[in-house]
């Protein structure tokens, strides 16, 4: 793991996740660019001392040249360092499991698409909502046709952490790095969470947006970037869209909700209640799915309880690292990608999350125009 130090929210996520379905033990780490920290945080997580790394880079060359190096690196730093880490690692042949988004720049994402064919690596990107069964189920609904055509999507992610009164100082947004282009790239809340939401609707609706129109805003007073994102969206197949997020929602703690509308019937997903998926045909009556109501592959593969155990974040997080180990273990075999891996986000993804961010800046920089999502 490089970055996710004691006291960062992130990197235990990963850990407990990885270790959930027994398909890794962590063995080294740069957890800290800071000597003393980055140990004490290893020794922590019982790492070998020889294994805890201040630098990436070094960490990179020492493991790749070890017998009993990594197989695969954790990357959980904020967003400017996903790429020289993720660089330094695929150089040196590690498989790359990353926090979105994917960098902070689109040239960015095409360079570690590029590396990650050319070493022929498994990049996989945690856009972790995917990893619900609710989730694939949906996404396996849209895709056998079971709500017709697609006419309207309707994503929103509302957080309300931001309009803490601690948040609102001058303080935090000076030393805070959510607020800091060179470190966060050039949006705030539209890169921390608008990408989840864009990707989630993506992958449920199997469809890409081909024009947008945006408006960024920062609600919190000296605020650099934004904290508050609207976006109307337009697809090839006329389905029009509408996509919100907002850090500033007063009373909500981490609202993700999708609706996807079809010709045929609609379905609406809640993340705070991730273990129901509703159906509603036209003219007919809202159907409530739950895990033990569901026949599907997808929901089945990312299910490890019986229904009526709930299953929630955490869970969806491990559902990602064990697709992603499904997908080593089969590079290293020499076999072909797993079928029931397909659902994994990868860095194809990322270069996708980094282009809407693209086209959300440059429609809110024409005074919210039409604008074009680079393909």
């Amino acid at each position: 793991m490089v970055g996710g130090g004691d006291g960062a929210f992130i990197g235990a996520v990963h850990r407990i996740a990885a270790r959930l379905d027994d398909c890794y033990e962590v063995v080294a780490g740069a957890l800290s660019g800071n000597a003393e920290r980055a140990l004490r945080s290893g020794t922590a997580l019982r790492l070998a001392p020889e294994r805890c790394y201040t630098d990436f880079r070094a960490m990179a060359q020492a493991e790749a040249a070890r017998a009993d190096g990594i197989d695969a690196v954790a990357i959980v730093t904020p967003n400017h360092l996903h790429a020289p880490v993720a660089t330094a690692f695929m150089e040196a042949g590690i498989h790359v499991i990353c926090d979105k988004p994917l960098g902070i720049s689109t040239a960015e994402g095409v360079a570690l698409a590029a590396l990650a064919r050319d070493r022929n690596l498994v990049f996989a990107l945690t856009h972790t909502y995917t990893g619900y069964p609710m989730v694939r189920h949906a996404r396996e609904l849209v895709a056998s046709g079971a709500i017709g055509d697609v006419r309207l999507v309707h994503v929103e992610y509302a957080q309300d952490w931001m309009a803490e009164a601690a948040m609102q100082s001058d303080e935090f947004q000076r030393t805070n790095w959510h607020n800091d282009p060179a470190k966060a790239g050039p949006t705030g809340c539209t890169s921390d969470i608008g990408t989840h939401a864009f990707h989630l609707v993506g992958f449920v609706a199997g469809m890409q947006p081909s024009e947008l129109l945006a408006e960024l805003h920062a609600f919190t007073p000296n605020r650099t970037l934004d904290d508050h994102v609207q976006v109307m969206l337009r697809y090839p197949n006329g389905a029009r869209g509408m996509l919100w997020s907002s850090q500033m929602a007063t009373g909500c703690e981490n609202a993700l909700k999708l609706r996807v509308f079809g010709t045929k019937a609609s379905l609406a997903f809640d993340q705070e209640n991730p273990n129901e998926l509703w159906l509603t045909p036209q003219g007919g009556c809202a159907q409530r799915l739950t895990r033990g109501r569901v026949v599907g592959a997808a929901a089945e593969h990312a299910t490890r309880v019986p229904s009526g155990h709930p299953e929630g974040y955490l869970e969806a997080f491990a559902q990602l690292y064990r697709d992603a180990a499904a997908r080593i273990h089969a590079l290293k075999a020499g076999l072909p990608v797993p079928e029931e891996t397909a659902d994994l986000p990868t860095v194809d993804d990322g270069v996708a999350g980094m282009r809407f961010i693209d086209a959300v800046l440059a429609s809110h920089r024409a005074g919210s125009r039409w604008t074009a999502l680079e393909r």
